[in-house]
């Protein structure tokens, strides 16, 4: 099986190895296929990746050549260092455990480096399981791994093709979700952040989608000093919200 390291990622490419990891289980980041040649055994490659739920990209020849050296026959995968969990399972087994589930939601949060110290912060307080979208969320790399201090390997990453529908099935159990934003009134210090819930935290520069912001029961946003810089890191605020939940359930 060919491999190339990028960026410390892990790619596949070529039909018969692309082929081999993905009937190997492998757990697949993301798909590129060549624009204009969708035939031949490069077509044969469509069902299988259906049959995972896996979304691809048409992208142009260059870009290929630009991810990997050597004969990619037009299909490169990006391979994830970590397993993805079910965020059933998740939800189910704290509640087995007698524990209120704790989700933290990523909407949007692309930084491989944020995304790791977020999960290093979640592991450090008991955070249940993180949820992203399967579009528009940082590639568990071996750089997210190493940003996170080996914590993506312990906490369960639960991927999603449709967040708005893992959010309301998050809902549907019983989940009270809150999403972090600037725009609002609410002090996070004065929310109730007790019981079962979700922690939906969005991009640093567009916030929250405006259908994750909808499903929210609450929003919350972190005081500043007027002296501040406006805002704070995703990861650093992520910290903040986490813990605030944790001295709530412990106080």
């Amino acid at each position: 099986m060919e491999f190339r390291k990028k960026e410390k990622d892990a790619f596949v490419y070529g039909i018969h190895p692309v082929l081999e990891a993905l009937q190997s289980g492998k757990t697949v980041d993301k798909v590129w296929l060549q624009e204009g040649v969708l035939q031949g055994q490069l077509k044969d490659l469509l069902p299988l990746l259906r049959a995972k739920n896996l979304i691809w990209k048409q992208v142009p020849t260059a870009k290929l050549n630009a991810l990997v050296k050597g004969n990619h026959q037009g299909v490169v995968i990006s391979v994830s260092s970590v397993d993805f969990a079910d965020l059933d399972t998740v939800v189910a087994n704290a509640f087995e455990a007698g524990e209120d589930p704790f989700i933290l939601v990523l909407d949007g949060v692309t930084d491989v480096r944020n995304f790791g110290a977020i999960a290093r912060t979640a592991a450090c307080a008991g955070v249940h399981g993180i949820l992203v979208p399967e579009k528009g969320s940082a590639p568990l790399s071996a750089d997210a791994v190493r940003t996170s201090a080996g914590a993506l390997m312990k906490i369960p990453v639960c991927r999603t093709q449709s967040l708005y529908g893992s959010i309301k099935m998050l809902k549907n159990s019983g989940l009270k979700i809150v999403g972090a934003t600037e725009k609002t009134s609410e002090a996070l210090f004065d929310a109730d952040l007790s019981g079962p819930i979700a922690v939906v935290m969005g991009d640093e520069e567009t916030g929250l989608s405006t259908n994750t912001w909808k499903l929210c029961d609450a929003h919350v946003k972190i005081p500043l000093s007027a002296q501040g810089v406006g805002s704070l890191n995703v990861s650093v605020a992520a910290g903040v919200i986490t813990y605030e939940v944790v001295r709530q359930r412990t106080k």
